[in-house]
């Protein structure tokens, strides 16, 4: 089986485990996600799916995008007064926004640090979800 039918697979069941159906539109867009992990913004979604879907529009892409992330197939990460990012990677892990080239980037977490992390919240409280958001910027490579 194909990587692109294992993908449309996954995408149908998590809709219809949600109570939605899949359309042409959404799997376009969260083949985009999964194809080229850069963390688009959704007129960047907007611009790749374009040659695929040229009647598609910018509203049902951003539809499209919150469907995905209400039905947990993608992560919005937002950063201060820029536009949403998506994310496909759903497994525990932070992220690197370079300020000055705009680019953001996965950071894996260890177990070990996620696990102290949790450990520090009032007692009594668990966390479902875990945000960390490194910011700065790439040395120079002077």
């Amino acid at each position: 089986m194909s990587t692109h039918a294992i993908h449309s697979d996954a995408l149908a069941q998590k809709l219809a485990d949600s109570g939605l159906r899949n359309t042409p539109q959404r799997e376009v867009v969260y083949d985009a996600l999964l194809t080229k992990r850069n963390h688009p913004t959704a007129d960047e979604v907007f611009a790749r799916v374009k040659t695929q879907l040229p009647g598609i529009s910018l509203a049902t892409v951003y539809n499209c995008l919150e469907t995905l992330v209400q039905c947990n197939l993608v992560r919005a990460v937002n950063f201060e007064r820029a536009p949403t990012r998506y994310c496909p990677n759903l497994h525990p892990h932070a992220h690197f926004h370079d300020e000055t080239t705009g680019t953001t980037h996965d950071i894996e977490l260890p177990e070990n640090l996620l696990a102290k992390i949790k450990a520090i919240l009032p007692p009594g409280y668990n966390a479902n979800a875990i945000e960390i958001t490194f910011r700065g910027k790439m040395p120079d490579s002077r």
